[in-house]
């Protein structure tokens, strides 16, 4: 077993990728935390001892997400290397602004290039469009949430991501919360069957969220005093009228499709969240390049 987190074997599984360790047991060993030699065969025969500086900046203006793993995919290339960042995760940046500086030797540099600036383009681009929605709510009270919609052992990350520009993350996985689905509904028979399997089983130790496709839906939730209702895929005009039914007893998600258009058509509605899993599946890259600085 090992104590590396999640995002830690992500990383580690990306530089695998590109640098071959991904024969047996010498994965299994880089996993484990073990250090490996690299193979970039280009960068090995064209550049042996040499130190640099690179520069790297932005092409797009955004938030930066995706710093610290930056810097922890040189730190397991080379641990000498000198990494600086000017922004902190969170943080906006303009395009043409320098980003972060690198001092150390050439073939370090250009061995981790590529992965690290995968890392940094795809967290920053999900921390910007998470930005950009929740700046259309500004002023509401209304937070955007994310979802379980992400790639496949980058959901540590990509949560994270979402935090970085203003969103707020929904349950971790299936183990935090519990969400009664339609299919739940279905199988159960009705909203108040699962509700009360849940806390036959549980009792009060997770948050009860229900999915909602109907006002009689919400109607029989909100009579079950669960945590929080999500209203699946209704017209701005039906979310209108569960507000009113629900009056501030529990909470309101909005879900289904969410768009910046969608969203900005709520702006008015008196709702707690609305979720929107475009922000981590559909979120476009943040461009960066790097510069080795020429000799004087």
């Amino acid at each position: 077993m090992t104590d590396l987190s999640p995002a830690d074997l992500v990383i580690r599984a990306a530089l695998s990728e590109d640098l071959c360790v991904n024969f047996g047991k010498g994965l299994d060993a880089f996993l484990r935390g073990e250090t490996p030699d690299f193979i970039d065969v280009t960068t090995d025969a064209v550049f042996s001892a040499e130190e640099k500086e690179a520069h790297l900046m932005a092409k797009s203006s955004g938030i930066i997400s995706g710093a610290v793993v930056f810097k922890k995919v040189y730190g397991l290339i080379d641990p000498g290397l000198a990494v600086t960042f000017y922004k902190k995760d969170g943080e906006g940046f303009k395009k043409q602004e320098k980003i972060a500086s690198l001092k150390g030797r050439m073939r370090s540099i250009l061995t981790g290039e590529r992965t690290a600036l995968n890392f940094l383009g795809h967290l920053s681009g999900i921390a910007t469009e998470t930005g950009r929605l929740t700046g259309l709510l500004s002023g509401t009270g209304i937070r955007i949430l994310d979802t379980r919609k992400t790639l496949p052992g980058l959901r540590e990350l990509e949560k994270t991501a979402v935090v970085h520009g203003g969103g707020v993350n929904h349950r971790m996985g299936l183990y935090d919360m519990v969400l009664i689905k339609d299919n739940h509904i279905d199988g159960a028979g009705s909203i108040a069957g699962a509700v009360n399997r849940v806390r036959t089983r549980h009792s009060d130790k997770y948050k009860i969220e229900v999915e909602c496709r109907s006002l009689e839906e919400v109607r029989e939730a909100l009579s079950l005093g669960v945590d929080r209702i999500m209203l699946d895929n209704m017209t701005r005009s039906t979310v209108k009228k569960a507000v009113k039914i629900v009056n501030r007893k529990t909470e309101i998600e909005v879900s289904g499709n969410m768009n910046r258009r969608r969203i900005k058509k709520l702006r008015k509605v008196h709702v707690d969240y609305i979720s929107a899993g475009c922000i981590t599946y559909a979120a476009g890259n943040s461009d960066f390049s790097m510069k080795i600085k020429p000799d004087p």
